[in-house]
């Protein structure tokens, strides 16, 4: 589908539905990324009211060279692929990738395998003649029938010099997928929350954490409202930590913004906002990324009758 007004007008999307109570949005002119996502038909997303803007609009003058806060909005929002966070040389903050449009190889659905998977794939290009060259081959599939979905991205340095590689993948979620009571747990361990919305002041500090060994696992657990066993939201990242050895957390949950964000990526951020050194990518080198997210349980129950949603006379 096209979407066809405001700042969306022109931005391709394609629509997935499991049939096993997943939906999500896939952004073709923002990088394969996720826009809207919901479990049995309950938002997990965050959403700003700047939407999901055409990259027409990318980098205008009052943007100030906000890069990803200038468009921040969406499930996921993928960064880098030659620096994150704040940079020295006063790049786009996470880089130039936010916001790029993607060239659709293939889309549809595979009935050759069991269970079948819904599926799709492109690439986008980051550089320039001079300078570095990464070329991003993104594909996502889902089961049909099932509760979440795989992202398989390889970068590739096109370019005939070493180029430096860093990506962080910039999960957001947003009410009611976190409320108050929200937790976040890694290794049976919690490492955040319970966290409380409407905060005074915002947003936090990132905090930066080692992603795990082996397999690592995040779980975001959000209390529901429905008595039983599976009283509770729970959403969980998993990825290999060898390629993404950090997860930083950061959130901004005053009234009106309430996101919390879940970021694999591949360094630890500075005192002084930006990262350390990435790796270098040889010529024709690849890498290669792999995160699969899941949902289960009950999510909470919005409350329509939340006095700002009475029908006014």
């Amino acid at each position: 589908m096209t979407l066809n007004d405001g700042v969306e007008n022109g931005v391709r999307v394609l629509a997935f539905s499991t049939g096993g109570g997943l939906d999500f949005v896939v952004l073709v002119d923002r990088s394969l990324d996720i826009g809207l996502a919901s479990w049995r038909g309950v938002p997990l997303a965050w959403q700003a009211p700047s939407g999901f803007r055409h990259p027409s609009v990318k980098d205008s003058p009052a943007d100030g060279r906000a890069g990803l806060g200038g468009g921040l909005s969406g499930f996921l929002m993928t960064c880098g692929l030659d620096s994150i966070r704040r940079s020295a040389d006063e790049a786009p903050l996470h880089g130039d990738l936010p916001v790029t449009p993607a060239r659709l190889t293939a889309h549809g659905e595979d009935w050759a395998v069991s269970p079948p998977l819904l599926f799709c794939e492109g690439e986008i290009v980051q550089g320039r003649y001079g300078g570095s060259l990464l070329r991003l081959s993104r594909r996502i599939e889902a089961e049909a029938g099932g509760s979440g979905f795989a992202i398989i991205d390889t970068v590739e340095n096109c370019g005939p010099e070493p180029a430096p590689h860093q990506v962080l993948y910039h999960f957001n979620l947003g009410y009611p997928a976190i409320s108050n009571g929200t937790t976040v747990a890694s290794a049976g361990r919690r490492i955040l929350g319970p966290l409380s919305l409407a905060a005074e002041s915002g947003p936090e500090v990132p905090q930066c954490h080692p992603a795990g060994e082996g397999e690592a696992t995040w779980t975001v657990t959000t209390p529901g409202d429905r008595a039983g066993a599976d009283d509770s939201l729970r959403i969980t990242f998993t990825f290999d930590p060898t390629a993404l050895p950090v997860m930083q957390l950061w959130g901004d949950l005053r009234a009106r913004c309430g996101v919390l964000s879940i970021e694999p990526c591949t360094s630890r951020r500075t005192p002084d906002g930006r990262s350390e050194p990435g790796r270098l990518l040889q010529p024709g080198e690849r890498q290669r990324y792999r995160l699969e997210v899941s949902v289960a349980g009950s999510p909470p129950t919005i409350p329509f009758n939340m006095p700002e949603n009475r029908a006014q006379p």
